[in-house]
C-alpha cells in the first residue's frame, strides 16, 4: 500500500487531489473536538483524550508500521522527528497551553504555523515566497483572530503563550516533515510507514505525559451528552480514532506532499473554520456575526495561497516581488 507522488504527477490534477486531501484532512481535524469536549465533559482528563486517541490510532495503524519496518533502519530521525513533533508535541503542548490560556488565544497562536512554514521556506531553504502567497497568510491569520474571537479573553499569560508557539512550532514540523523525500521518487519514505511510526512513537511519548493508568476508564463505557442527546462514549472514541486522527493524518501527510507545506498550511487553517461550524451545529455553540466574517476571510485567504502558490516540482518561486525574481528564483523543496 505505497503512495508515490512522483514530479509528473504533481501538475493540475495532482494539485487538484492534493487540495481536494488537504480540505479532507481539516476537515477530519476540524471534527475532533465537537467528539472530545462531551467526554471531557463527562469526566476525562483531556490529556487522557490525546493520548486516546494517539494511542488507538498508533493501534489501528500497527499493521502498516509492520509492514515498513524497514524505514527504521532507512529514515530513523525523520520518524522520531514526526512522532516527537508532528503527533506528540503539538497535541502536548496545545493542551498544556489551553490550561493557561483562553483556548481561542492557544488556536490563533498555533495557527500561526502557516506563517511560520513560509519563514522557513524563505529563510531556511532560502526560496522567495509571493505577496499573493504571504497575502494568503496575513488574511488567513487574520480571519482567525475572528473566528476564534481572540479578542474576548486574551490572557498575557507568558508560559501559556509560549506552550501555544511551541505548538505551532510542532505544527511547522509537520508540514516540513511530511514534505521530506516527495521528490525522491522511489526512494522516497511512504507516507504511510511514516505516519504509523510517527503514532507509535506519539504515542510512547504521551504515556509518560498523561500517565492513563490514573484515568476513569469507567467513563469510556457510559455515554457522553453532546447538547442535550446522549451519545455512546465508546462511538465518540472511535470517531476521534479512525476519522480525527488517522484519516485526517493519512489525508494531511498525502496532501503535503502533492502541494507544498506552505499551502497545505494555509489551506490546515480551515480546520479552526470547520471546528467551529460543527460546534455550532452539534453542541449548540452558536457562532457570532464576527466569526462568520473571519471564516469567509479565513477561506479567501486559503484560496489565494493555493491557487497563487506553484506546484511541486515547478522551478517557479514559491513568492516573487517581480518579474526579476522570478527569473533568478530556482530553489528546491526540502
Amino acid at each position: 500500500m505505497r503512495v508515490q507522488t512522483s514530479k509528473s504527477s504533481q501538475g493540475s490534477p495532482g494539485r487538484g487531489v492534493g487540495l481536494g486531501l488537504a480540505v479532507g484532512s481539516a476537515i477530519a481535524f476540524g471534527g475532533s473536538g465537537v467528539a472530545a469536549k462531551p467526554l471531557i465533559e463527562a469526566g476525562l482528563d483531556p490529556l487522557h483524550v490525546v493520548w486516546l486517541r494517539v494511542a488507538g490510532a498508533a493501534l489501528v495503524m500497527l499493521p502498516v508500521a509492520v509492514r515498513h519496518r524497514g524505514l527504521v533502519r532507512h529514515r530513523p530521525a525523520l520518524l522520531a522527528g514526526f512522532g516527537l513533533l508532528a503527533v506528540a508535541g503539538v497535541q502536548a503542548c496545545y493542551f498544556a497551553a489551553i490550561s493557561r490560556i483562553p483556548v481561542g488565544v492557544a488556536l490563533l497562536v498555533e495557527y500561526l504555523a502557516p506563517a511560520l512554514v513560509l519563514g522557513w521556506v524563505r529563510f531556511v531553504q532560502r526560496r522567495p515566497v509571493t505577496r499573493a502567497a504571504a497575502l494568503g497568510v496575513v488574511l488567513a491569520v487574520g480571519g482567525l483572530a475572528c473566528v476564534v474571537e481572540v479578542w474576548s479573553g486574551l490572557s498575557f499569560d507568558a508560559v501559556g503563550l509560549l506552550l501555544a508557539l511551541a505548538a505551532a512550532c510542532c505544527q511547522v514540523g509537520y508540514f516540513v516533515l511530511s514534505d521530506q523525500g516527495s521528490d525522491a521518487g522511489e526512494d522516497a519514505p511512504d507516507p504511510l510507514g511514516v505516519i504509523a511510526f510517527g503514532l507509535l512513537i506519539g504515542a510512547l511519548v504521551l504515556t509518560v505525559v498523561a500517565r492513563p493508568w490514573t484515568m476513569d476508564w469507567s467513563v469510556l463505557s457510559g455515554s457522553a451528552d453532546m447538547n442535550g442527546t446522549s451519545v455512546s462514549a465508546a462511538v465518540l472514541l472511535a470517531w476521534i480514532v479512525l476519522i480525527a486522527t488517522v484519516l485526517a493524518y493519512v489525508t494531511g501527510v498525502v496532501s503535503v506532499r502533492r502541494l507544498s507545506p506552505q499551502v497545505a498550511g494555509v489551506v490546515a487553517c480551515l480546520e479552526a473554520v470547520i471546528a467551529t461550524v460543527l460546534a455550532w451545529v452539534l453542541l449548540g455553540e452558536h457562532l457570532s456575526a464576527p466569526q462568520i466574517i473571519g471564516g469567509a476571510i479565513v477561506l479567501l485567504g486559503a484560496f489565494i495561497a493555493q491557487s497563487t502558490a506553484p506546484a511541486k516540482g515547478s522551478p517557479d518561486p514559491v513568492a516573487s516581488g517581480g518579474p526579476e525574481r522570478e527569473l533568478s528564483a530556482r530553489g528546491t523543496a526540502a
